[in-house]
């Protein structure tokens, strides 16, 4: 069978310092070198992700934005993307902005992939996200909301504390039309909220590749809620020792934690290459 494997990023293939660890580079590009199709989901931008995962051999597309967009950083190719409607992407700025959050918003202005937002707002977490992109081509400050949701839209990131994030997600998980992911950031104290399109999922990202890749079977890893959907879709799913206790139960599988090299030891042991 022609198998896809696929990996969550932060709490999953990374290490809490948000980079792959020499030992899960060295035996994954070894045995992406022998045929297997590995590639990852993520939130992650394309750029934030391709930090991350630097030194790895990936030539196949990966899921962004937690389903939001398909893309080949190898050949520089967007496969897929899923975008607001005019209507929704104001509809949700608006239950933000009555409730004091403004959001980073990922989109274009015709030209190019642009993340806004209204500069003078920042929170400290969003100082803390923006501290770590300064040499990011993509981040664009502007002053109104019209500049801020100019373009098409295909992903919302709030950064802040529970109290505030928290009503406006209990709006906006009820909505049909959205996807509204809220948890603690991986390795801070602060919580994010992510909202997309219903139809952008993880769920939905990997099945799409898997068609474009001509695969028959996925294998999946995680650890949190954003790979819930994912987990429900794959032929075997693994979570690793440091995943939420639910998502365990719901794997295939446990597998070690992520500071041990987990995936790339199932992989080592598992994946038949």
């Amino acid at each position: 069978m022609k198998t896809l494997f696929v990996t969550d990023l932060d709490g999953t293939l990374l290490t809490k310092e948000e980079r792959v660890s020499e030992y899960s580079r060295e035996r994954i590009n070894r045995l992406i070198g022998q045929g297997m199709l590995f590639t990852y989901a993520t939130a992650r931008s394309e750029e934030s992700a391709r930090r991350a995962i630097d030194g790895l051999n990936i030539q196949i597309p990966a899921v962004l934005y937690n389903g939001g967009l398909i893309y080949n950083s190898f050949t520089r190719e967007t496969l897929h993307a899923v975008l607001f409607s005019e209507e929704c992407k104001r509809y949700v700025y608006t239950v933000l902005r009555d409730r004091g959050i403004i959001p980073f918003v990922f989109g274009a202005d015709g030209e190019r992939e642009r993340v806004f937002w209204i500069t003078g707002s920042e929170t400290f977490g969003m100082e803390r996200y923006l501290s770590r992109r300064s040499d990011d081509r993509r981040m664009s400050p502007v002053r109104s909301e019209e500049e801020l949701l100019n373009g098409y839209v295909f992903y919302f990131k709030c950064i802040g504390p529970r109290e505030q994030l928290e009503g406006a997600w209990n709006v906006l998980k009820y909505d049909e039309r959205l996807i509204c992911i809220f948890h603690q950031e991986t390795y801070q104290s602060d919580f994010w909220m992510e909202i997309s399109p219903r139809a952008a999922t993880k769920a939905n990202g990997v099945l799409k590749l898997k068609e474009l890749l001509g695969c028959e079977r996925l294998v999946c890893f995680g650890d949190t809620s954003n790979d819930s959907d994912m987990f429900d879709v794959c032929e075997e799913k693994f979570a690793v020792m440091n995943a939420d206790d639910w998502l365990k139960q719901k794997a295939t599988g446990v597998i070690g934690y992520c500071e041990e090299d987990g995936v790339a030891k199932w992989l080592e042991r598992y994946s038949g290459f």
